[in-house]
């Protein structure tokens, strides 16, 4: 595939090892003649650290062998966790440690979880962009401070910490989103 028809969330080969294409910027030729350059950040996918790449646009990108499978958590202990795909019941295994930004997101029964399958193995796990958890220890709303915007600290179900609006109360439930861990909205 050529360099201008990558888009995020595709994984390409470069210099062999797998990214995945987190963002993209178009740099458009100032002189005639000059190529049009795509400046791309991704994350490797095997150890996870950032790199920035640049292509012009008609440069040929390999893409990985690379797939996403719909799977459900079936337990953890304390060193992996253990995926079931749902469609041929195949088990995967996955270090928490490559998970931890994702392991205070996860409740039993979420739906939506993806494994990152690259060459038959699972190199880790994708969740949906919010989830739903419940408050369960927060300090009371102090009652007339409604018209300011003030927040404060939550612990949730899974002992995840965020901030939220003073009104919100124990056992409600909020969305939160998973790439920031911010507060978006009552459940």
């Amino acid at each position: 595939m050529l360099a201008k028809e990558v888009k995020p969330g595709i994984v390409v080969n470069h210099e062999g090892n797998p990214i995945l294409i987190g963002s993209m910027t178009v740099q458009s030729p100032s002189a005639r003649g000059a190529a049009t350059l795509y400046k791309f950040r991704g994350r490797n996918v095997l150890t996870k650290s950032k790199i920035d790449i640049v292509f012009k646009g008609t440069d040929v990108v390999d893409e990985a062998d690379f797939s996403r499978r719909n799977v459900q958590v079936m337990y953890s202990d304390p060193e992996n966790m253990f995926l079931m795909d749902q469609e041929n019941y195949q088990q995967y295994e996955v270090p928490l440690e490559d998970a931890a930004d994702q392991v205070p997101y996860i409740t039993e029964g979420l739906e939506g979880i993806r494994a990152l399958i690259y060459n038959d193995e699972c190199v880790g796990i994708d969740i949906p962009a919010s989830v739903e958890l419940q408050i369960t220890q927060c300090d009371p709303g102090v009652k007339g401070n409604s018209a300011t915007s003030r927040t404060k600290p939550a612990t949730l179900e899974t002992g995840l910490v965020i901030q939220v609006p003073e009104y919100m109360k124990e056992g409600e439930r909020v969305k939160v989103d998973t790439r920031t861990g911010d507060f978006l909205s009552r459940a």
